[in-house]
């Protein structure tokens, strides 16, 4: 049985590659899907250029100060594969000298003022494509991790050992048995798809302590259907969006609210 995150991923891929895992929308209604195999490839990519771009090991730190997205997931996903602790940045300014601190356009400077001993920059759009601006001694993720190898295997890690720390650490059996628990209560399993609704600028915490809006699903094998926060308005369009998405469950990230009397089971990180 999977004792970490690294190896819950594992397996869910060696279960079936071709399955979705993640579908993302933007505001303007752009669509990019990602099956378990191209996500995968995301992450080994992104691992190997934390281990051959970085020279990163088990134990050091990884700070993101990113919001949710897809890439914010693969960045996530790839720290649990090198063995990293995975950080995520509460506020405007980034902790201070992690080995390697990612974020995006408008929190360079404050990455660059962390200390960290890389500094990585990502554009977060939809299809991966480069910064329009890269600082100096900023590196540009996009253009960067093509060009590292499309697979990985986890290292061996201590499941007891800091995987991610929010406000405080949490080891990756520590996650996994809470990713397991929060998807037996909310009744999560491979037959469902999870939409989770988050502002553009949602910070990765809102994921939670756990991050078990991302975790829960991969325990359960639910594809992920990331989508901005729908106008009241916008109620309508919105239900015909997840309901060709085949959505069975929402949840929203940071505690918002989705408007609209839409027909699908509702979790929260307070069930």
């Amino acid at each position: 049985m999977s004792e970490t995150p690294a190896q819950l991923w594992r397996d869910l891929v060696a279960a079936d590659p071709t399955r979705p895992f993640t579908t993302s929308y933007d505001a303007s209604g752009g669509r990019v899907e990602l099956s378990r195999a191209t996500f995968d490839n995301w992450v080994s990519k992104t691992a190997n250029m934390l281990v051959d771009g970085f020279g990163a090991q088990p134990g050091d730190r990884v700070v993101l100060a990113l919001p949710v997205h897809w890439q914010s997931l693969v960045w996530l996903t790839a720290c649990w594969s090198v063995g990293a602790i995975a950080e995520i940045a509460t506020g405007p300014d980034l902790p201070e000298g992690a080995l390697v601190a990612v974020a995006d356009a408008d929190r360079l400077e404050a990455a660059l003022d962390s200390g960290a001993e890389e500094v990585v920059g990502t554009s977060l759009h939809p299809l991966g494509l480069p910064l329009r601006e890269v600082p100096p001694m900023v590196q540009d993720y996009s253009v960067e991790v093509r060009a590292h190898g499309d697979r990985f295997s986890p290292y061996p890690v201590d499941p007891g050992t800091p995987a991610l720390r929010v406000d405080a650490d949490r080891s990756g059996a520590d996650l996994v048995a809470d990713a397991r628990s929060r998807a037996e209560r909310w009744g999560l399993t491979d037959a469902d798809r999870m939409a989770l609704f988050a502002a553009s600028d949602e910070p990765l915490r809102s994921l939670g302590q756990g991050a078990e809006l991302l975790l829960g699903p991969m325990a359960a094998g639910a594809p992920i259907v990331l989508t901005p926060f729908p106008a009241e308005t916008d109620a309508e369009s919105v239900r015909k969006r997840l309901e060709s998405e085949r959505v069975t469950v929402m949840a929203a990230g940071g505690g918002g609210t989705v408007f609209g009397d839409l027909p699908f089971r509702r979790i929260s990180l307070t069930d």
